[in-house]
């Protein structure tokens, strides 16, 4: 079993006071001792970020793991699955990180259906260099990086996550970090490409769309494809009004990556990775 207290490092967190990533770090120490818990290996566990303020938690978070390349956080989790598709593999990611350079690799990682969880810390912004947009940003968005302001209309990730057919897709927010934990296990024990959202304010760089707590409602557990797609058109990434669904969007178990590989399977079989088949 993983205490709490080891899941930490003695790296120095850089993230701003305030900033939701703390909290999401909390989250996922306490997912992680909660699954050892329950017969999950601590050494089992593996992660991968990309580059971002999300990203810094491979520092403060005691799993092994690969500090990616900006946008190539999820290939780097599914070579990690596909060297050993024994272990847990855990992607966190940021919003530009995923919906910029990484979309083609959502895409195909949710159509794949390959078991692994991806956290995406959505802040709206590019903060760690300064404020520029991402593809979630609202329009209007201004900073003094990008003075002339967002002109696009928002990506919607949760319409994209169902029309590339996730088996798993869910939103919590940051700042309620019991909720979080109770999302992010249920996306680990989920067999498939498990897509968790982290909505967060960033306090620095878009405060324009921060506070958004009384926006969201917390949702039962739902595998109702049409609901799911009722929910997903909620919120648009844009309006400060309106309603955020939070919790399990959309559910349905289905044939993973290892399951319609022959080599994957022998590997699970075994319980070994590549080095071990022979």
């Amino acid at each position: 079993m993983a205490d709490k207290k080891i899941l930490g490092t003695k790296e120095t967190v850089t993230w701003c006071p305030g900033c939701p990533n703390h909290m999401i770090l909390e989250s996922a120490k306490r997912t992680i001792a909660k699954l050892t818990e329950q017969g999950y290996k601590h050494e089992n566990f593996a992660m991968t970020t990309g580059i971002g303020c999300h990203a810094k938690i491979f520092d403060y978070l005691n799993i092994s793991g690969y500090y990616g390349l900006h946008g190539r956080t999820i290939p780097t989790a599914l070579g990690i699955k596909l060297g050993n598709p024994n272990l847990t593999v855990l992607a966190f990611a940021g919003d530009g990180d995923t919906y910029a350079e990484g979309t083609a690799h959502f895409i195909h990682a949710a159509r794949f259906n390959a078991d692994m969880t991806l956290v995406v810390h959505d802040n709206q912004s590019f903060s760690l260099t300064t404020g520029q947009p991402t593809p979630t940003s609202q329009q209007g968005f201004k900073s003094k990086a990008y003075p002339m302001g967002e002109v696009s209309i928002p990506l919607n990730p949760v319409k994209l996550a169902l029309a590339s057919n996730a088996s798993f897709i869910a939103r919590c927010n940051a700042r309620d970090i019991n909720h979080t934990t109770e999302i992010l296990e249920k996306a680990v024990k989920h067999k498939g490409f498990s897509f968790v959202e982290i909505i967060q304010d960033c306090l620095i760089f878009n405060p324009e769309i921060n506070n958004k707590d009384k926006m969201m409602y917390k949702i039962p557990d739902n595998k109702d494809r049409k609901k799911a797609e009722a929910l997903a058109d909620e919120w648009d990434y844009n309006s400060k009004n309106g309603k955020i669904p939070v919790g399990v969007i959309y559910q349905k178990p289905r044939l993973t990556l290892d399951d319609n590989w022959p080599q994957l399977k022998k590997l699970k079989e075994k319980g070994v990775g590549w080095k071990g088949i022979n």
